[in-house]
């Protein structure tokens, strides 16, 4: 099995999509395991069962559709999966939508990258770290 977070992007915007994904591969040893750039495309990938995630980013505003749709469609996943919102419209009227959709998180595009990479960090050790007593990443 490998190691590194098996992440899921949906980002319509070339430029922003390409550096998040060299960030997430860099910084917290991710795997970019696919993309998309619409909802619809979004949600037929992360509701495929073949597909194995671990953590969805999705932007709420796409060429196609909505993030919030992308929420919603995921609404049923394990509790393995994380989806985080990724956005330049992170108000408070937004994250208090998003979290009624199920987004485990929600980070602002111009100045919460590395809270969204602190956010990474931990879900990839939790999810690498066998459980049991006294170990403060599964409690």
């Amino acid at each position: 099995m490998d190691s590194r977070l098996q992440a899921y992007v949906v980002e319509d915007n070339l430029t922003i999509r390409e550096n998040l994904i060299g960030t997430l591969e860099e910084l917290i040893c991710a795997t970019v395991i696919g993309f998309a750039e619409t909802e619809a495309q979004a949600r037929a990938w992360l509701l495929d069962a073949d597909n194995r995630w671990e953590l969805a980013i999705v932007d709420l505003f796409l060429k196609q559709g909505s993030g919030l749709g992308i929420l919603q469609a995921c609404q049923a996943r394990s509790p393995t999966q994380k989806v985080v919102v990724l956005s330049n419209y992170a108000t408070p009227d937004i994250r208090r939508r998003c979290a009624e959709f199920g987004a485990d998180a929600v980070f602002d595009k111009s100045n919460e990258i590395d809270a969204l990479v602190d956010f990474c960090i931990l879900q990839a050790e939790a999810l690498r770290t066998p459980p049991g007593p006294g170990n403060k990443l599964n409690r």
